[in-house]
């Protein structure tokens, strides 16, 4: 056992002990955060328009601060990228993250001297709480690799700016930089396919022990591997591989291809990393759910899904969230983003300690003709069925097909690549159809009462998906499909790729 490795222990333990003690306090720890977020933020551009000093509690902070997405406090934002203190925030970012934008175009998202730690924090703890429960340290003496965006940052307003993952990789802690790859010259590469084979060159003859990213680019840098050694099995190419840290995504739909080009099953640690701030990881590898980092400088609203798109939804602190329901997650953080909705829907399985599941995108589902179906519901739909089949999905999405030919009626369009096909195409869509109608009643009515007819299956080309990104300019990095769509942006798009 090396050094690096002998000290993780204790400091593991260290961290455990103090994440236990706001863990069992959550809520209480949520209202410290509130308070501390008012008063820091109070003589700001954004605080004395909101009347900050009149909050006394959370009522009096709902009653002020209204729910928003990017595009309504996109004012302030642009404000702040024009180079004015003191808007949303003190002072001004310490950088913007730079992501994408359905309705927004290019969306700049404001990152503070407080909130950066606390994503290099979030990402160390995950990985010594793994290590205090299971005691396995022999990753942290090998390499490590982290398939990201480009660390090259420009300078926007005065502020530098870049995609996330680009900009924590300037903050990896020195006794993990000897550890890490890719060089930094790679990872500077833009062309993503470029950069896969760059990196494949770097690390094939290194012991990699930790890989990390957005599973279908890994799964990408993995087929890329194997194809450079005959075909061999990722265990036998990096003999001490051990351990798969992954965000961004439901991991479940690519597990079974990943552990088949794998060799074998390997631990993994799912993280809830976004721009706007570290929401969660994964604590225990007995559990895959995630622990909701309460005491993170981010206070949480939760608004029922189903009340989302009403004129007065209503807003949940931590303390009032109920068990299996779905909610949209709102951010209040320490960058500046107030009554921030996020786009994500969670759902809590635990209240001791407060734990979620990612379950979609509020703006991530299907209800062309009152259906709201969600992501998780068309995830366990394929998944269960594919599971009973033997079967390995590379990658999905789905529509709906509201103008039928022929006096057929309407149907929810699947667009699949299959590792490998089923047998009986017509016998699986049907199977699928009816675990979906088992996980939405309100499908499951639409189908009794011949208003939809059952799902349609549309088999894909070989990296279909890929070729579709790479078409978008949107291979690798953070990018990656919506699992499911209410418009046909996507789907006629992918028309050309069907077999």
């Amino acid at each position: 056992m090396g050094i690096k490795a002998a000290l993780s222990k204790p400091f593991a333990a260290l961290v455990v002990f103090r994440t236990e003690k706001w863990k069992k306090n959550a809520v209480a720890a949520q209202q410290r955060v509130l308070e501390k977020l008012i008063l820091k933020a109070k003589a700001t551009a954004f605080g004395k328009d909101h009347k900050f000093s009149e909050i006394k509690s959370y009522e009096d902070f709902k009653r002020l601060v209204p729910v928003r997405d990017y595009e309504d406090l996109k004012p302030y934002i642009e404000r702040v990228v024009e180079g004015e203190p003191n808007v949303l925030w003190p002072g001004k970012p310490a950088y913007f993250a730079k992501t994408s934008g359905t309705t927004s175009g290019v969306k700049y998202i404001p990152i503070s001297k407080e909130s950066m730690p606390e994503h290099v924090k979030a990402a160390r703890n995950a990985l010594l709480t793994y290590i205090h429960e299971t005691g396995k340290t022999d990753f942290v003496d090998g390499k490590m690799i982290f398939l990201q965006g480009s660390p090259i940052l420009k300078e926007y307003a005065g502020i530098q700016t870049g995609r996330l993952s680009g900009i924590v990789a300037h903050h990896v802690p020195n006794y993990l930089q000897k550890n890490r790859l890719p060089s930094y010259q790679t990872n500077c590469i833009e062309d993503w396919e470029q950069k896969v084979d760059a990196v494949v060159e770097e690390t094939f003859d290194e012991d990699m022990r930790l890989i990390s990213g957005i599973p279908p680019w890994v799964q990408m840098y993995f087929d890329r591997l194997s194809a450079k050694a005959n075909g061999k099995k990722i265990k036998d190419i990096f003999k001490n591989f051990s351990l798969f840290v992954y965000g961004g995504v439901n991991y479940e739909p690519y597990r079974a291809r990943m552990e088949e080009v794998i060799g074998k099953k390997i631990d993994s640690i799912e993280t809830y990393p976004a721009s706007e701030g570290f929401i969660a990881y994964q604590d225990s590898q007995k559990d895959k759910s995630l622990l909701l980092l309460a005491d993170a400088g981010i206070f949480y609203e939760f608004i029922p899904s189903e009340e989302y798109f009403s004129e007065n939804p209503t807003r949940l602190s931590l303390a009032d969230v109920e068990l299996d329901k779905n909610y949209a997650l709102v951010l209040n953080t320490n960058a500046g983003l107030w009554g921030y909705s996020i786009g994500d829907t969670v759902r809590f399985v635990s209240k001791n300690p407060y734990k979620i599941i990612v379950s979609g995108r509020i703006k991530h589902y299907i209800s062309a003709f009152g259906e709201h179906v969600i992501g998780e519901e068309v995830e366990h739909a394929l998944l269960s069925i594919a599971a009973e089949e033997g079967l390995e999905i590379v990658e999905f999405t789905v529509a709906p097909q509201v103008n039928s030919i022929n006096g057929e009626l309407p149907y929810h369009e699947w667009f699949i690549e299959f590792a490998n096909t089923p047998e009986d195409i017509d016998t699986f869509r049907l199977k699928v159809d009816a675990a979906l109608q088992q996980k939405n009643i309100y499908y499951f009515d639409l189908i009794e009462g011949k208003i939809l007819q059952p799902l349609i299956i549309r088999s894909l080309k070989t990296d279909a998906f890929r070729n579709y990104m790479k078409a978008e300019g949107n291979l690798g990095g953070q990018n990656k499909v919506p699992r499911l769509s209410n418009d046909r942006k996507i789907a006629d798009a992918l028309v050309n790729y069907i077999i």
